[in-house]
């Protein structure tokens, strides 16, 4: 199995990307929405580690973005307790689709998580920042604050782009990224 890991920075256009495959796709943000949805074991354990919170379940966008807005550190405290459940996710994916000849892993924060193995191929997904931004405002709950937290998460882009194997500029031009994903198939499946 071809392990194909999307990165780059928020809103560069990694999901978009990579649905372009054609094969599945693991998406680290849906697993962790299913998590808030779905799992009261997660629930509970956020509740008890930021008992001075307001949670309901299922757990909503705006009751993170206040906790993360009222304590930088509830971010981290909130993925400590998230990311295990999400790697569990990855785990069952992977188990799932071990026949596949590629999957797509479309994992934020994959190289920080140190989920990378010396055989995955990283795809680095650039973006023009203001297009990036521009994207980013539309998005329900946006939040300066939230944005620059979560920035703070990540490793610096140019250090995720000199990982890389292929750098794919994003101009958000469907017709240019099916290309560019066409064109990187076909040298991975020589």
């Amino acid at each position: 199995m071809i392990r194909i890991a999307i990165t780059g920075g928020i809103g560069s256009g990694k999901t978009f990307m990579s649905k372009l495959f054609g094969y599945p796709v693991f998406n680290a943000d849906k697993a962790v929405s299913n998590i808030y949805l779905k799992n009261k074991k997660i629930f509970f354990r956020i509740k008890k580690k930021l008992p001075k919170l307001s949670f309901s379940f299922p757990i909503k966008k705006r009751e993170l973005i206040n906790a993360i807005l009222e304590n930088k550190g509830n971010l981290k405290k909130i993925s400590s307790i998230v990311h295990p459940e999400v790697r569990k996710s990855l785990i069952f994916f992977l188990q799932k689709n071990k026949n596949k000849r590629i999957v797509v892993l479309d994992i934020p924060l994959f190289l920080e998580n140190k989920l990378n193995r010396k055989t995955d191929i990283i795809i680095f997904i650039q973006a023009n920042k203001k297009q990036v931004l521009k994207k980013i405002k539309k998005r329900k709950n946006f939040n300066v604050l939230i944005l620059k937290r979560l920035e703070d998460l990540q490793l610096d882009l140019s250090y995720k782009k000199k990982k890389s194997h292929y750098v794919i500029k994003n101009n958000f031009n469907k017709k240019t990224a099916r290309k560019k994903v066409k064109d990187i198939l076909k040298i991975i499946l020589q």
